[in-house]
């Protein structure tokens, strides 16, 4: 689909339907220059600015290249088979009404499949949506006023895509030297989604970087085939996914639908593909103005560089807990910058170079060439500009030029970072792009950009993840098997279960418990979150004890269950499993037990995940000192809890589509050579199980 938007992106003839937003159309091509020929349709009208008006589609001299329609729902259709029919290229349909109207309306569902229908293999953008500007060629297919400017004939920018027109025309408003090859929006993606979109415009080479705001990802597949192609153009993607605040999805009866919502799928997945996830629109247009000029960075460490204390101490606090970070000067650089500086200076990173040698160029220059020499992933100038109808900048741009020279002498990247956003003028921002320095806007937008640039360049050196595993049809009604159920199936996955029997009377439970070796575990069948009503009974080492814990229990559920007790266990884990109807099955690991809610130390995967991800995963929870010996205990069975959650992810993607549910809390690792072992398990099914 996305070759097929090329007429769109260089058109040569538009042609325009429709009454106000037509008009629009055309007046905003104009406006911006478009060298094309613009051909509006309409039944009754002779002239639109100065344009012959064509009466029909079948009036029109050939297939227009790209087709805005501003006309209502049912007309659309009408119009779309018609544009078809004589060979358009594209057409943006901008009428609502579709789809998205929802139940309220009977005929949306209808219509929009009767647009897809009408289409045919004519790509369609939208329905619902206010379509491109393409600031490169000064073509809008755009029904509104916009704030871009077009780019010169050598000029490169970047692209975004976003569902929400809105926010699209608030991006073209910005001031912050962000150059926009091109804007598009995606509206309900009816025939031509997101990824295809995005596609397009990576293979524009007028396009140096894309971001993306996304609602919901329709496509796995598409978005998968999106990364791979973005990493071979060498073009990284942003994304701004909304609906962190929504609520995840319900807990039915385990720990894990309340943690893997379907946010923390959403981010798992861009992870997965190599997209930075940003969460501001600020943040958005910084992370693309950075990935603009210097691409990705190909580590996470920064310098930074002012001549303000308070300065050096705002950007040394803003990068706590960051990906990015300040690397302590080594003592032979920090003496040879502290010897382009003077005794009075106390020399660190971030450095704050006083006053003394402001304005004095070739000292500035001295100083940050020493300085950036460290070989930093980004170095980083704090400077502010006076605001020029008050005050004069002209001491300013000796700094600027040491900078540059510092930069040029290293090979290395630069960017300015302004305190406040308003600080750097925007034509400002074009000169110092032009001279291969990024200039950020806000401190936190910096270091949000710089993070984002930071993970892409690593996870482009990394192998390409494989498919998410997302099932390939509904396979019927849910069951919800009780523990002693769930464990046999799980046991003959070849999962670590410990030795265990279902008993339906105290005597048949303490026989089975002799039988299995004390000390053992009892618990009450068919209850959710035993814990909680008191349904487990835990090292029970003699016979007494199992029937005084049996006779307790017995009339709780639908029956006993008595298990080999695990000893020597040194952490708990949870590993979770939930179906998510774009990723497939959604792993969760984390601190299990029975505080795993309040604790909140977990990490999504989707899957299949390499072992080594999921090594990584482990070691990034809080909890991970505990399996590696924290304060002198004994270390844990690291292989082993990695065998286990290696065969419970296994099992979910050869079951995609068939576990609703897979809950394991607690996973219990024990001492090195004592493996790791399933305690509690809580599985719901939708078909059976391979």
């Amino acid at each position: 689909m996305a070759h097929k938007l090329d007429r769109l992106l260089r058109p040569k003839t538009i042609a325009v339907f429709g009454g106000l937003q037509a008009a629009e159309v055309i007046k905003q091509s104009q406006k911006m220059g478009f060298s094309g020929e613009i051909w509006p349709v309409h039944p009754k009208h002779d002239e639109i600015y100065g344009l012959k008006v064509y009466r029909s589609v079948a009036d029109l001299p050939a297939g227009p290249d790209a087709a805005f329609i501003g006309v209502n729902r049912f007309l659309t259709l009408d119009i779309v088979r018609e544009l078809r029919a004589i060979g358009t290229g594209v057409a943006v349909c901008y009428a609502s009404g579709f789809l998205e109207a929802g139940a309220d309306d009977a005929d949306g569902a209808r219509l929009q499949e009767e647009l897809i229908e009408a289409a045919g293999e004519m790509p369609i953008i939208g329905p619902n949506c206010y379509g491109l500007i393409n600031y490169c060629d000064g073509a809008l297919l755009w029904p509104d006023q916009h704030g871009g400017r077009r780019l010169e004939p050598d000029e490169r920018g970047v692209a975004i895509i976003t569902q929400s027109s809105n926010i699209a025309i608030n991006m073209t408003m910005q001031t912050r030297g962000l150059p926009i090859a091109h804007v598009m929006t995606a509206g309900n993606q009816a025939q031509t989604g997101l990824p295809d979109m995005a596609i397009a415009l990576l293979e524009d080479e007028r396009v140096t970087a894309l971001g993306l705001h996304i609602e919901a990802f329709q496509s796995a597949s598409k978005f998968e085939l999106l990364a791979k192609r973005a990493r071979e153009l060498g073009k990284p993607i942003v994304a701004m996914k909304v609906g962190r605040s929504e609520q995840a999805r319900a807990a039915t009866v385990s720990h894990t639908a309340s943690l893997a919502g379907s946010d923390a799928a959403s981010d798992a997945f861009l992870k997965r593909l190599g997209i930075a996830r940003v969460n501001s629109i600020a943040s958005f247009l910084e992370t693309l103005k950075l990935l603009h000029v210097h691409g990705p960075l190909d580590g996470n460490t920064l310098c930074s560089m002012s001549c303000s204390g308070g300065e050096a101490s705002v950007m040394a606090d803003s990068a706590e807990g960051r990906l990015v970070h300040f690397p302590a000067l080594t003592p032979e650089h920090r003496a040879k910058v502290k010897s382009t500086l003077g005794p009075l200076v106390a020399v660190a990173n971030p450095l704050d170079y006083h006053t003394f040698i402001w304005n004095n160029e070739p000292a500035l220059t001295e100083t940050f060439t020493t300085m950036v020499a460290g070989g930093f992933s980004l170095s980083c100038l704090v400077l502010d500009f006076p605001r020029k109808d008050r005050c004069s900048d002209v001491d300013w741009w000796s700094t600027v030029r040491g900078f540059e020279n510092a930069l040029r002498t290293n090979n290395a990247k630069g960017a300015i970072v302004a305190s406040l956003p308003e600080n750097i003028p925007e034509e400002y921002m074009a000169q110092l792009i032009a001279k291969g320095i990024a200039p950020l806007c806000g401190i936190v937008e910096a270091f949000d950009a710089a993070e984002a640039a930071a993970f892409i360049g690593k996870a482009w050196v990394t192998e390409i993840a494989l498919p998410v595993a997302t099932p390939g049809k509904n396979f019927g009604n849910t069951a919800a098997p009780d523990e002693a159920q769930a464990k046999t199936i799980l046991k003959a996955a070849g999962l670590p279960v410990p030795e265990g029997q279902r008993c339906t009377t105290s005597a048949e439970a303490v026989d089975v418990a002799n039988k299995l070796a004390y000390p053992v575990a009892l618990k009450a069948l068919g209850i959710s979150h035993k814990s909680e009503q008191n349904a487990v009974r835990l090292n029970l080492k003699n016979a007494d004890a199992v029937k005084a814990a049996a006779d307790d229990l017995i009339d709780l559920g639908s029956g006993i269950y008595v298990e080999r007790m695990v000893t020597g266990t040194v952490a708990e884990l949870i590993v979770g499993i939930i179906d998510d109807p774009q990723f497939g099955p959604v792993m969760t690991l984390g601190t299990g037990g029975v505080m795993v809610e309040l604790l909140q130390d977990t990490v999504t995967l989707l899957l299949p995940s390499s072992r080594s991800d999921i090594e990584t995963a482990l070691r990034s929870l809080r909890m991970f000192p505990l399996l590696d010996g924290y304060r002198g205990k004994p270390k844990a069975d690291l292989d082993a809890a990695l065998d286990a959650i290696m065969g419970i992810a296994a099992f979910a993607v050869k079951n995609a589509g068939k576990i609703v549910e897979l809950d394991i809390n607690p996973l219990l690792v024990c001492g090195v050579g004592q493996g790791a072992w399933i305690a509690d398990a809580l599985l719901v099914t939708k078909g059976e199980l391979s």
